[in-house]
């Protein structure tokens, strides 16, 4: 397994898909069924073996900081209770000792990749991992499996990807790779890497979704990526200078709990999930 010391959270889009709710309240800590979407990306990132997470986000978005920090009077009236699984659900959102956490701000939406530069100063060695809290993928831990399938030797990147719909190209970074499906837990090399590509131009139906893992020469690219679709600086654009470009399936199900459907669909997985384990727990 290739350990992603760093793990980088870039957190600091409004969530304008998901007014009015997100007009106070995060998108990351909107909750699914009973847990905030942030706080499946931070185990996530821990199961990959993270000692450093780095939150990109925005001034706005205070309340990131304040759900990663300790309550210790909601948790010593808790306990008091005797409402122990309250108890342990509030601490589950603690950021175990050992495991450095760095804020750092991103004023103006610059694009994905300006966002993970933002983050340059701040990684440990080696390959860096990237979660999209927003993008829940639901089953094994999606990062970790990644890390177990990147190969330093060979692979510059390796981006989690699933198959989209021709008319939805145009929302993703497509890779120029062999169509169609391929195993769940493999790897596919690609001739070249897209974003948001017209659905005439797109050179396949294959697509990444929010989950990166990237080698340290990704900072040196983005420094001399210019701005791109949108105007934005493309995280995907820096991925194709630098070639090596693999394609990962993930074994878990993906959600876009960016959209309202997306959130409502993931709710109701996770809710159908813990009734599973309710039922079993109680055989």
């Amino acid at each position: 397994m290739t350990r992603l010391s760093t793990v980088i959270f870039p957190v600091a889009g409004l969530g304008t898909r998901m007014l009015p709710a997100t007009k106070v309240t995060p998108k990351e800590l909107l909750p699914v069924y009973d847990t905030p979407l942030l706080q499946f990306a931070l185990e996530e990132a821990l199961a990959a073996g993270a000692r450093r997470l780095v939150f990109v986000s925005h001034p706005e978005k205070a309340a990131i900081e304040d759900y990663l920090r300790p309550v210790p009077n909601l948790e010593s009236k808790l306990e008091a209770k005797g409402k122990h699984e309250l108890l342990d659900a509030v601490r589950a959102s603690r950021v175990p000792e050992g495991v450095d956490v760095v804020f750092v701000m991103q004023p103006e939406a610059l694009g994905l990749g300006h966002a993970v530069l933002c983050a340059a100063d701040h990684v440990l060695d080696g390959p860096v991992g990237v979660i999209l809290p927003d993008d829940l993928i639901l089953g094994r831990p999606a990062l970790r499996e990644m890390a177990d399938a990147f190969e330093q030797q060979t692979m510059t990147s390796l981006v989690a990807a699933q198959m989209v719909a021709s008319d939805r190209v145009s929302s993703y970074g497509i890779f120029d790779c062999d169509d169609g499906e391929f195993a769940p837990g493999t790897a596919r090399p690609a001739r070249a890497f897209v974003e948001k590509p017209a659905p005439g131009d797109a050179p396949s139906r294959l697509a990444a979704v929010g989950r990166y893992v990237l080698s340290p020469g990704i900072f040196d690219a983005l420094r001399a990526t210019e701005a791109g679709a949108g105007g934005e600086i493309q995280l995907t654009d820096a991925i194709a200078a630098m070639g090596g470009i693999h394609a990962f399936r993930f074994s878990g199900t993906r959600h876009d709990c960016g959209s309202k459907d997306g959130m409502v669909e993931a709710t109701l997985a996770v809710q159908k999930g813990r009734r599973s384990h309710l039922s079993v727990a109680a055989e």
